[in-house]
């Protein structure tokens, strides 16, 4: 575990409560949408049932955390209201941990109120889209709990963070940004921490290749570092096709953040995914 005087790591383990995750290894996170309007998913996975089924098959295929979203963030999307998103989370998270009670949960939210909820209700970990600017208080609701953290960056909101995004260099910016909030989630006493550079939230195709070209750089902070990159538009638009036609594209960006320094990939398609990741391992050996 990376303690808050820590400033490199090799092979950090995750505590999350009683459970752990090695990083030494590369892990796969699937994601569970359980949102009428998700840009890929949206309304697959809105009864007990589908949710139950979603995790089975994930589980079965590799994946080692499950992270559950009840608030679409595609590019304009609309807010939900805090009562409506725990009206969707708790049943999922209630039946999750019923049904499979060795999974790690995570919760894809930016509030800290609804982080504290469900967290009493067994998440082990918070993946928040902002890294701590939409509700700071959620480094102080983390930090009681002592469960890892995924700080994202974001430029703006899901509202409008795709209306001209403009860096002078982004990668740069990213990286800022990132160490900013991770110095305020240390202050508040966080001690593990994740980092996602937020590919597709307000960046254009160009940004978003760019920081896959430069994510070695991120990995000389020593934290952890998450990709989510699965059926976005940085690759169905670069190909002309859709969310649903994304996956091969999906796969071989997902290889190249592997050899790039990637430990989580967060993805849909998790078979796929775990592929990705042997493939990687076997050719590293050899090197």
């Amino acid at each position: 575990m990376m303690s808050k005087d820590s400033t490199k790591t090799t092979t950090p383990t995750l505590k999350c409560g009683n459970k752990d995750i090695n990083l030494s290894h590369k892990v796969v996170m699937a994601i569970l949408n359980i949102t009428p309007d998700s840009f890929y998913d949206g309304g697959r996975n809105m009864t007990e049932s589908s949710w139950l089924m979603k995790v089975e098959v994930a589980l079965n295929e590799g994946a080692e955390i499950i992270d559950i979203g009840a608030i679409s963030t595609r590019p304009g999307a609309f807010e939900v209201d805090e009562k409506e998103e725990l009206t969707r989370l708790i049943p999922a998270i209630k039946s999750i941990v019923k049904r499979f009670p060795s999974c790690i949960i995570s919760v894809d939210t930016y509030r800290s109120s609804v982080a504290e909820a469900v967290i009493s209700e067994g998440a082990l970990m918070i993946n928040d889209i902002s890294g701590g600017t939409f509700d700071p208080m959620i480094f102080n609701v983390v930090a009681k709990e002592n469960i890892p953290y995924i700080a994202m960056h974001i430029l703006g909101t899901p509202r409008n963070m795709q209306v001209n995004p403009t860096y002078r260099d982004v990668t740069k910016e990213v990286i800022g940004f990132l160490e900013q909030q991770t110095s305020e989630a240390l202050k508040a006493g966080v001690e593990q921490i994740i980092w996602d550079p937020g590919f597709g939230f307000g960046k254009t195709i160009e940004h978003n290749y760019t920081l896959m070209n430069n994510l070695l750089s991120f990995k000389n902070s020593g934290y952890p570092l998450l990709v989510g990159i699965s059926r976005k538009s940085m690759i169905y638009k670069l190909l002309n096709t859709n969310p649903a036609e994304a996956l091969n594209g999906t796969t071989i960006l997902n290889t190249i953040a592997l050899l790039n320094g990637a430990d989580i990939l967060r993805v849909h398609d998790v078979k796929e995914a775990v592929e990705a990741v042997k493939i990687v391992s076997e050719l590293k050996k050899t090197t």
